[in-house]
């Protein structure tokens, strides 16, 4: 391999590894991880611990096999059994599109405090910015290049809220290590907002698209999965340290908008402008990762989608963009989706472990028997984490 190709490799898995962490840190992601974090206050670093092992456990289970297989997860899971491809497709592609739908108002809201634009107006050219990057004609080079700049952005302006915000660093250690309570709600909520639903796909499905895949490559595909988990990490554990600083001082955060208040509340007016471009940098990389990964979901089981896979992509922002601006950010659903990312993480999981082991997808690979054993664990513990909170799913339809 060439010293160019090998660069441009480099910069596939970098950019595949931002994919991932940035498709995980959305709108959704800034507001748990600030609305937990004044719940819980210091006990909310064990629930990043544990959501980051389990995540990490999912995340390189799942991208070695798309690795070894040379395929992607609709088409591994219909080997596994016939059709579950489908359904398996349809349930990200639903999750992807309802929360795409918040991730194109996030997008407007981080441009409205920026520039003071009409909410509408800023909604409508977050779209079209997402639909810019899907027009370019190497448009896996622009995704990869995009999604890397705005997580980098965003570890840099966090970080100077968190250092800003003065956070107890000795008690959030203490508790992330010895804590004094259990939150299983808040721990299956961020699992499956880190690696739930398209998430835990996008970097792989990336990588599949350029054709690193394969045994020789293993070692490398495992690195980007463990720097995007790394990247995700980061930006969470910042956020919560920057958030901690702010409850712990005695200040009450605005329940409506709790992540802008922290950062007003920690920086000042600086701190407002930097919670609208963190806003928007993670809402415009998280509506390009749930169009990215959702089209290609689809683009192996529906050949006309297969065919014409930008126009699909485009036109899934598009609806995303419509349905924000005319009917609003359906809030129930948006929240139901996103308790059901942690169900669907079982199903996905569970799907690549069988396949880990079957030689008719894997060839003579043989997956780490640790790797398989830790897997079916992470399997088992968010699916009783799961049917625990599907008490709570419920009641939101009562």
């Amino acid at each position: 391999m060439s010293e160019r190709d090998k660069s441009k490799d480099k910069s596939i898995l970098i950019g595949a590894a931002f994919l991932m962490a940035t498709s995980a840190i959305g709108p959704g992601f800034l507001t748990q991880t600030t609305t937990f974090t004044a719940q819980l206050g210091p006990t909310f670093g064990f629930v990043v611990l544990i959501s980051v092992i389990f995540s990490l456990i999912a995340q390189v289970n799942i991208w070695r096999v798309i690795c070894i297989s040379k395929a992607r997860g609709q088409d591994i899971a219909n080997k596994v059994m016939p059709g579950l491809g489908y359904v398996v497709a349809i349930l990200v592609a639903m999750g992807g599109l309802a929360f795409n739908i918040g991730n194109v108002g996030g997008a407007g809201l981080g441009l409205q405090v920026l520039f003071g634009l009409d909410l509408n107006v800023a909604i409508a050219i977050s779209g079209i910015i997402g639909i810019i990057i899907f027009s370019v004609k190497q448009v896996g080079n622009a995704m990869d290049k995009f999604a890397t700049f705005c997580g980098a952005l965003m570890i840099v302006l966090i970080l100077y809220v968190a250092i800003s915000s003065k956070p107890p660093v000795g008690s959030a250690i203490k508790e992330t290590f010895v804590p004094s309570s259990f939150p299983y709600l808040q721990i299956l909520t961020l699992i499956g907002g880190t690696v739930g639903g398209y998430i835990s796909f996008s970097g792989g499905h990336r990588l599949v698209d350029a054709g690193i895949v394969g045994e020789e490559n293993l070692d490398r595909v495992n690195q980007s999965a463990m720097m995007g988990m790394g990247v995700a990490t980061i930006v969470r554990v910042l956020l919560f340290l920057a958030v901690l600083g702010v409850v712990s001082a005695g200040a009450t955060l605005d329940p409506t908008n709790p992540a802008a208040s922290a950062f007003q509340i920690a920086a000042g007016t600086l701190g407002y402008k930097i919670f609208g471009l963190v806003m928007a940098a993670a809402a415009l990389t998280s509506v390009v990762g749930a169009a990215f990964t959702s089209v290609s979901f689809l683009r192996t089981l529906i050949k006309p989608i297969g065919d014409h896979v930008n126009i699909t992509t485009i036109g899934f922002i598009v609806a995303s963009t419509a349905i924000q601006i005319f009917v609003g950010s359906p809030a129930k659903v948006l929240v139901i989706v996103g308790s059901l990312n942690g169900l669907i993480l079982p199903l996905t999981l569970g799907t690549m472990l069988v396949a880990s082991k079957r030689k008719d997808i894997v060839g003579e690979y043989k997956h780490a028997q640790w790797l398989f054993i830790l897997g079916w664990m992470v399997v088992a513990v968010t699916a009783v984490l799961g049917l625990r909170s599907l008490t709570g799913i419920a009641s939101l339809w009562a």
